[in-house]
């Protein structure tokens, strides 16, 4: 019975799937279209089109300090994950799995976690270590179950975690857009990610994903395997080391600094010493939330891991191309988040404002979250990006918490919450991993929304009811 109701969902997936990749165009097309739609909704409220047009120019450039950090945050985790340590880390934990489906659980487990740590070192770590199982044919490991297993850290726990683009951003003043300050002021990790209340849904969702991840494996004959798949993966590393034929060349000093490992020692000890003084001057929870400590922190990581400058670039060099969409989207998400706010009618009144009053209309403080959860996730399928996702949102979700009197660190989790969920079924943040794997979404999307289908109820419950143990703190400005 189980085996049935499994395959209905996956054929369902499937479908759904095979839609999305040909109706829906890249996420960029959601974002200019974002603008027109805002700009159209501002033009409708009575607001004048200079003062639009000002909006969108004056916001475009308001998110660089967030476009780096979040550029940095991905490529520092691409580059830990493909260093030479990590690689012998993965070749011993292959070892570990006596069967297919307990190698799928232990997948899905380090994806859960190193996500609440570095969501994109996780996708590309994970991805390495289903290859690495997948060699193993006394494992009869189902490929798309393994794969599906990689990415369930994205549709779970990621936005609860250290990487949280909306937690970060509300951490840092800095990279906080004056607009969005003014309503919440900085919000530390202590009144986010550490409350309580989050870590007990992060704790549910870490249980509920590897049961669902081991029950829904296939075995026995219904297992596909990576051979099924007519694939096979040479043994490679991003790593440069040089062979015989290049040792006249290394003896150029040119080279000879790029294969050395002493600059890069010398500057990983200055970089150290620093991320010293900064822990110990300051409390430890303050300084991780410092977005750009956060990065720096896996910026030597990455340094100190692969050893030399040459193979530090090789590593760089593959993780830039998953920055584009960050980069061309997030001033686009800063014009629009200005275009929200400041394009005003005559009565003084935003599109935000209007939206915020909306759904203040419809909610009170108990059903807010609900109700808050099921719109982000929703708009969480066509605008795949948590951080750019938050500038836009949070003026008027942000402005409807404080007149609802709803725990603002609580409003910014139920946003994390709420947006991972749509990953499950979205092929956008599959992307990398698709590619390491060399399979298509529609391989391993029945296997995400089996996990989706039982994530939802439980998510949406736990924002209600542990919601109702926080109380409203005004913004501290």
């Amino acid at each position: 019975m189980m085996e049935q109701h499994s395959g209905v969902f996956e054929r369902m997936a499937i479908r759904i799937s095979n839609w999305s990749e040909k109706w829906f165009p890249d996420s960029y097309v959601f974002a200019l279209l974002g603008v027109i739609i805002v700009a159209i909704a501002a033009l409708l409220i009575g607001a004048p089109a200079i003062s639009i047009s000002a909006a969108f120019g004056d916001g475009f450039w308001s998110l660089i300090p967030f476009t780096l950090q979040m550029t940095m945050l991905i490529v520092c985790g691409y580059v830990v994950s493909v260093s030479k340590p990590v690689e012998k880390m993965i070749r011993g934990l292959a070892k570990i799995p006596k069967d297919g489906r307990t190698a799928i659980v232990m997948i899905a487990l380090l994806s859960l976690l190193i996500s609440l740590i570095q969501w994109a070192m996780s996708t590309v770590l994970t991805a390495l270590l289903v290859i690495a199982l997948a060699k193993r044919k006394d494992l009869n490991m189902d490929y798309r179950a393994a794969a599906a297993a990689a990415f369930v850290g994205m549709g779970a726990t990621w936005a609860l975690g250290l990487s949280s683009s909306a937690a970060q951003l509300q951490a840092n003043k800095d990279s906080l857009p004056e607009n969005i300050y003014q309503l919440t002021g900085v919000i530390p990790f202590s009144q986010t990610i550490f409350l309580w209340q989050s870590i007990v849904i992060v704790l549910v969702l870490i249980v509920l994903s590897l049961a669902i991840a081991y029950w829904s494996a296939p075995k026995g004959p219904h297992v596909k395997t990576m051979l099924d798949f007519g694939l096979q993966f040479d043994e490679e590393s991003l790593t440069t080391q040089p062979n015989k034929d290049q040792q006249d060349v290394i003896k150029r000093p040119g080279d000879w600094l790029e294969t050395s490992p002493w600059l890069t020692i010398i500057v990983s000890v200055i970089g150290l010493f620093w991320i010293y003084a900064e822990f110990t001057t300051k409390d430890p929870m303050i300084a991780i939330s410092n977005l750009n400590t956060y990065n720096f922190l896996f910026l030597i990581l990455g340094l100190m891991l692969h050893g030399t400058p040459r193979s530090f670039l090789n590593a760089v060099y593959k993780a830039v191309p998953a920055c584009s969409g960050v980069l061309i989207q997030f001033p686009l998400y800063g014009s629009i988040a200005y275009m929200m706010t400041k394009a005003i009618n005559v009565e003084g009144h935003s599109v935000s404002h209007y939206i915020a009053s909306f759904f203040v209309s419809i909610s009170n403080q108990e059903t807010f979250p609900v109700i808050m959860g099921i719109y982000s996730a929703v708009l969480g399928f066509f605008v795949p990006s948590g951080g750019g996702k938050w500038i836009i949102e949070a003026p008027y979700v942000m402005q409807a918490a404080n007149d609802l009197k709803v725990h603002l660190g609580w409003s910014v989790q139920v946003y994390n919450a709420a947006e991972a969920l749509p990953n499950f079924i979205n092929p956008f943040f599959m992307l990398p991993m698709l590619g390491i794997l060399k399979l298509k979404a529609k391989d391993v999307i029945g296997f995400t929304v089996t996990q989706m289908i039982f994530h939802i109820p439980i998510v949406l419950f736990l924002l209600w009811l542990l919601g109702r143990t926080l109380t409203y703190v005004a913004p501290q400005l």
